[in-house]
């Protein structure tokens, strides 16, 4: 019997494979439900993710694992509407390979310079197919590569930082330039989306492969010890192999190390709305990092099932390490919306917030890369803290630890 510990995405892929060579795993997730930070919870007809996700298709983990016609998958109009400030509107900044029809007011928008433009076409051109061996060059910063491309200070402004502060979770692009080179090519070589029934519907479906009593809910790990998996209980049990796939703040408890591992900060807050405030199925980017909404969309316009009929979903995705009372966070932004929307938004209704100050692990420094996952003859570990933050590299350390195995 192998044992795993942790029932997100990289502990379930790791049973599934597992299962498919006909081995058997035990499952013990310390939590009510099985998707780790891959969650969806249910509030008066919405779907809330737990905090702002999406699949990017191109992830050929993914393309490997899941069966995306059964997952019901929207996807995101590929671009932005970019806040503008100034004149209280959005600009549309699309992506004219997959939108041709806006190739001459994609290039001339007044979002970066013209030779911005030219640079971020070539960009996307040059990380297509990227594999994993990316991650074996250099540590480089997202900003200092870009800095070195030669986009301008603007365009990093307006567009680079405030798309992808919302993937990193942080906003000064510290993260490494490999991973952004690899994460931008799989943006633009497929779609971006969201399973029609939340995010949840993803580790669901993994868990639909397996058999019924090989997860184990509720069930909290004490310890590890050579064979053994103690539990809180008092339960003591045996494993052939025993497969660490929880969080990296979990890990390195349970490994006795101490805490060392830097995380990238989430809050994402939902309203109800009565209708969309947004007239396209984009994600709006606010350049203004120091205002409460950082990013915002509406889910409900890309899969309508995320909200009950009449009824938008409004999500709005904040990066910071700092997060007041819940009741003032909310004022808070709730008063940013009128500014960007009028009274209207005065009218919508909060839904819940959720605070993740271990959102993704941080991936901005120089030991940044896929770390080795055997500890021992006994122990490997698995998730995308031993990678690169993602749901592939979740996926990828689970598949490759079942077939080490």
């Amino acid at each position: 019997m192998i044992i795993i510990i942790g029932a997100g995405i990289a502990g379930l892929t790791c049973a599934k494979y597992l299962q498919d060579r006909g081995i058997e795993s035990l499952i013990l997730e310390a939590s009510d439900d099985i998707g780790g930070r891959v969650r969806t919870d249910q509030k008066d007809g919405f779907l809330l993710d737990r905090g702002f996700q999406i699949l990017l298709t191109a992830y050929p983990e993914a393309q490997s694992l899941l069966k995306y016609d059964t997952l019901d998958l929207k996807a995101f109009k590929s671009g932005a509407l970019i806040r503008d400030a100034e004149n209280n509107a959005f600009k549309t900044l699309v992506n004219p390979l997959k939108e041709p029809s806006a190739l001459i007011s994609s290039l001339f928008s007044s979002i970066g310079s013209l030779a911005d433009k030219l640079r971020v076409l070539r960009l996307i051109l040059e990380t297509q197919e990227q594999n994993e061996e990316i991650f074996e060059r250099k540590y480089e910063s997202t900003i200092q590569y870009l800095k070195n491309y030669g986009v301008s200070d603007g365009m990093i402004e307006s567009f680079f930082k405030p798309f992808f502060g919302g993937v990193f979770l942080e906003n000064e692009l510290t993260t490494s330039a490999n991973f952004f080179k690899y994460i931008f090519g799989k943006f633009y070589e497929g779609d971006a989306v969201i399973p029609a029934q939340g995010m949840k519907a993803i580790p669901k479906q993994i868990a639909k492969s397996l058999p019924q009593k090989s997860i184990r809910l509720n069930t909290k790990v004490a310890k590890i010890e050579g064979n053994h998996v103690f539990l809180e209980n008092g339960e003591k049990l045996f494993g052939e192999k025993i497969i660490l796939a929880t969080d990296g703040f979990q890990a390195e408890k349970l490994l006795g190390k101490k805490h060392s591992m830097k995380f990238n900060t989430t809050t994402c807050t939902y309203f109800s709305a009565n209708r969309s405030p947004l007239s396209e199925k984009l994600l709006v980017l606010n350049p203004d990092r120091n205002s409460l909404i950082h990013n915002l969309c509406v889910p409900s316009d890309i899969a309508p099932t995320y909200a009950p009929a009449g009824k938008s979903l409004i999500s709005v995705s904040t990066q910071s390490t700092v997060f007041q009372d819940e009741q003032t966070f909310t004022e808070g932004i709730q008063k940013e919306l009128i500014k960007w929307f009028g009274m209207e938004a005065k009218q919508w209704k909060h839904l819940k917030t959720y605070h993740i100050p271990q959102a993704l692990p941080s991936f901005s420094d120089e030991k940044s890369g896929i770390s080795a996952r055997q500890l021992s003859d006994v122990l490997y570990q698995i998730g995308d803290c031993t990678a690169y933050p993602s749901l592939n590299a979740a996926m990828m350390t689970g598949r490759k630890v079942a077939e080490s195995i």
